[in-house]
């Protein structure tokens, strides 16, 4: 095997995404993966997900117009559903290697175990790089609890051809919440546990506590201080226990209470390569502990979320820092969003990080459910809200709660990272009337 200018291990959206980046530098470039080409985003996650997403959030609007111009709601075929979804990530690992090939990027399939700082074993073929990327991402983590065999994970759930009669999630993170719109809205009985009574606390208390809500209109069960300490299967499915006296009975359970880092298997401490229950440390350069090698993406260990266009974010920086570029890495403002019903989404400055240090910033406060965008909709709640710097009169944090949530938080995102104040905001004329035009009014 020829020697590689950089061998990125890893072939999701941020390793690709960096080999191309570098091929185009007309560096010898190495993607070397030991399970689907593309990751998990299009392949497990997020792009399947939205896929489902679809048909649910058809229905789910369309129930909110029944007896105001719609008959009734339309039912979702889950089968035929899964096998829509299908049509997209099928294609999705030979289309991603494929196309590195075809660019002139070297491809090669195995699992890696480093050797020195400069040689990888990816099974049986020796890789010798300059430079190595870590990208291998994270992978749904499981309990260890009695029975945890019996868990299924979130890939499970993107192909289940069938929607059981009812499905449990435990833990409370925003995969629970999302897969359960969409189970609850299939016609199953849904029930989220969690260990205390604080779900996704990476939201406003006040926020997720109204997204509770409106799940629990909608049939789902929640189970708030609840730590099961066993799966016993049975002839009716299987039985959820808590050693404080919980019992549930269910068709299938999901664990739902985070992901861990792919970083177990690369014996990563024989190059001195640190690394955590988090994932791989890194500095400001993404580099790690061993100087000539890196790592970008979920499998890192850091403050921001790991989301894929993070992702896609580090590799344009790392190809921008081997081209010479010698600045410290700087994050903007990134949105997130949990995809329930309806879907709420965040960036920048918390609420109830802005209510510690009133001096600071203006916290406003917004019920949309009466404006036009979400009226009209008959949508049952809408809600922002947006946080202003006292000093400089920009926008410097939004929660948004609605169905049209996850589009104008891109918005909010925008006005931040450009540090934009109302007054700039409107000299911008808005197509009207979307949910964009509100923007005036919100801020």
């Amino acid at each position: 095997m020829d020697k590689f200018d950089v061998a990125i291990i890893g072939a999701g959206p941020g390793g690709s995404a960096l080999a191309y980046a570098l091929k185009a530098q007309n560096l010898k470039v190495a993607v070397i993966e030991e399970n689907l080409w593309g990751g998990t985003c299009p392949n497990r996650g997020c792009d399947p997900k939205k896929v489902l997403l679809a048909a649910v959030e058809a229905r789910r609007h369309s129930a909110y117009l029944v007896g105001k111009g719609l008959q009734s709601a339309p039912n979702i075929d889950w089968p035929a559903l899964i096998k829509f979804e299908k049509t997209f990530t099928d294609p999705v690992s030979d289309g991603t290697k494929a196309g590195l090939k075809k660019a002139g990027i070297t491809v090669i399939d195995g699992s890696v175990k480093f050797v020195d700082n400069h040689t990888v074993l990816a099974d049986q073929t020796k890789v010798i790089a300059d430079k190595f990327v870590v990208a291998t991402g994270a992978r749904p983590g499981l309990l260890d609890i009695d029975g945890k065999k019996h868990f299924r994970t979130s890939t499970d759930f993107l192909k289940m051809t069938n929607m059981p009669h009812s499905v449990s999630f435990v833990g409370g993170g925003y995969i629970a919440f999302e897969f359960a719109a969409m189970a609850i809205t299939a016609g199953a009985e849904v029930h989220i546990i969690h260990h205390n009574d604080r779900p996704l606390k990476a939201f406003a208390k006040a926020d997720v506590n109204q997204l509770v809500s409106q799940l629990e209109e909608q049939g789902v069960r929640f189970h708030f201080g609840v730590d099961i300490s066993r799966i016993e299967k049975n002839a009716d499915g299987y039985e959820l226990v808590s050693a404080q006296g919980f019992s549930l009975q269910t068709d299938k359970v999901f664990c739902t209470a985070g992901r861990v880092p792919n970083d177990d298997t690369l014996d990563l401490d024989k190059v001195g390569v640190e690394f955590s229950k988090r994932g791989i440390k890194v500095d400001d350069h993404l580099q790690t502990t061993a100087k000539n090698i890196f790592a970008i993406g979920d499998v890192v260990d850091k403050s921001q979320p790991k989301l894929t266009p993070v992702s896609g974010f580090e590799a344009q920086y790392l190809a921008e820092s081997f081209a010479g570029e010698t600045k410290a890495i700087q994050y903007p403002a990134i949105p997130t969003v949990v995809y329930g019903t309806p879907r709420l989404a965040k960036v920048g400055v918390g609420a109830e990080e802005a209510q510690t240090q009133k001096n600071n910033y203006t916290v406003q406060n917004f019920d949309l459910t009466g404006w036009f965008t979400y009226h009209r909709l008959n949508e049952p709640l809408a809600h922002a809200t947006v946080i202003t710097s006292k000093k400089t009169g920009a926008v410097v944090g939004a929660s948004l709660m609605s169905g049209e949530a996850d589009d104008l938080i891109n918005y909010f995102a925008m006005a931040i990272n450009r540090q934009l104040t109302p007054e700039n905001l409107k000299q911008t004329i808005f197509a009207y009337p979307t949910a964009a035009s509100d923007l005036t009014y919100l801020m």
